[in-house]
């Protein structure tokens, strides 16, 4: 077997077939979009260029047959809670079922991040933002829903016996969305009565046409609820607005809210359709056609499914019961102006009791489960797992 880094457009469509090869006889598996993957290592699209560096390489065996495929990067701005060592990421891993071809793959990505100074590395994780590409998936082998890693049950070996160990385990939930029957429990029913008896509490649904207005609410809530877990990372008011620009074609009123004390915001939940549920015709490909189909789609509310992407309340409400003042709202609104059937919360870590409490209050069940692995370099430092946030 030989390895070799990734430096050409031919390699790179090597790199890109690997995953298709290892997957593309499982039914549930869906081919992510080519131009989703090629961006993140592309410099002129990934801002995370700015302050990181990656690597790709691809395993061939002895007949030159590319049978598996690995990147690593650095990014100075990778950060969790309670790290007291420079950590590197692994991830886009995919590899046939031999511990010998998966040594070499995590020999190759362990030794480029300790040439930079790295002393640990997690995986597989992506060289961007948490809510693509993150994990691996050890429980629960459905189709994935859009931006989800998805893999064969033998990676998980693959990972355990090189000597990864779990650093923390991401828990997927599902919740069946009953359109004639309110379906959360009593007490968000009271908690609801309550604020709504105070007045100066409101909930807004997220319009698509006034995308600038809410983007900024959501930036405000989010630095405030959210900063202090990832590393102290803020949004800008830039970035929120691109975020929402890039959300924009797929947004939906009546599928995301923010709450409001005085028209201050204090908490959100935003979702997005499951646009997976397009793509898994489109062999990877958006060519015009297959655009032609996806607005299609869209026009003709083909998705049935949401994905729940951030959930937050600002530090001051946090334990007051608003968010379920929010809920109640957003459960009125979801079933009046939408025929949405399910809905799946991506990803909660296990580290964060106060979300999983939420998810207990839906009676949303785990549906699956993916993993965030972390090998240390230094095989005699002691391990210690994600803590738990306060």
């Amino acid at each position: 077997m030989t390895i070799t880094e990734v430096s050409t457009q031919k390699q790179g469509r090597q790199f890109l077939q690997v995953h298709v090869a290892i997957n593309r006889h499982d039914p549930n598996w869906i081919r992510p979009l080519d131009q989703d993957i090629e961006q993140i290592f592309d410099p002129a699209r990934n801002p995370f260029f700015r302050h990181g560096e990656v690597c790709r390489w691809l395993l061939f065996d002895d007949k030159q047959q590319a049978i598996g495929r690995i990147a690593a990067f650095v990014n100075n701005k990778y950060t969790n809670k309670g790290d007291d060592l420079p950590v590197g990421g692994i991830g886009f891993f995919d590899c046939i079922n031999n511990q010998q071809a998966a040594n070499i793959l995590f020999n190759q990505a362990r030794n480029w991040l300790q040439a930079r100074g790295m002393e640990a590395m997690d995986g597989p994780i992506n060289f961007g933002e948490r809510n693509n590409w993150w994990g691996l998936l050890i429980k629960g082998f459905k189709p994935p829903v859009y931006g989800m890693n998805y893999n064969p049950p033998y990676y998980q070996q693959l990972f355990e016996a090189y000597g990864f160990r779990i650093f923390y385990n991401q828990l997927c939930f599902y919740l069946k969305i009953d359109q004639q029957n309110n379906q959360l429990q009593q007490r968000g029913y009271n908690l609801h009565a309550r604020f709504a008896a105070k007045g100066h509490y409101q909930v807004k649904t997220i319009d698509p046409k006034n995308l600038t207005k809410f983007a900024d609410d959501f930036r405000e809530v989010y630095n405030r609820a959210w900063a202090r877990h990832e590393g102290g990372k803020t949004l800008s008011t830039e970035k929120a607005r691109q975020i929402f620009r890039q959300m924009k074609p797929i947004a939906r009123k009546y599928i995301s809210w923010l709450a409001y004390y005085k028209d201050q915001p204090i908490a959100m939940w935003v979702n997005i359709p499951d646009i997976n549920q397009i793509i898994r015709d489109f062999n990877g490909k958006l060519s015009l056609f297959n655009k032609l189909r996806f607005w299609r789609a869209l026009r003709s509310n083909r998705m049935t499914q949401l994905v729940g992407i951030v959930y937050g309340v600002i530090p001051e409400y946090q334990g007051t019961g608003v968010d379920y003042f929010m809920l109640v709202e957003a459960e009125k609104e979801l079933k009046k102006h939408t025929n949405f059937q399910t809905l799946e919360m991506q990803w909660i870590g296990d580290f964060n009791p106060k979300m999983l409490g939420v998810t207990r209050f839906l009676e949303a069940t785990e549906d699956r489960r993916l993993a965030t692995y972390r090998y240390l370099f230094d095989r005699n430092r002691p391990f210690k797992r994600h803590p738990v946030l306060s």
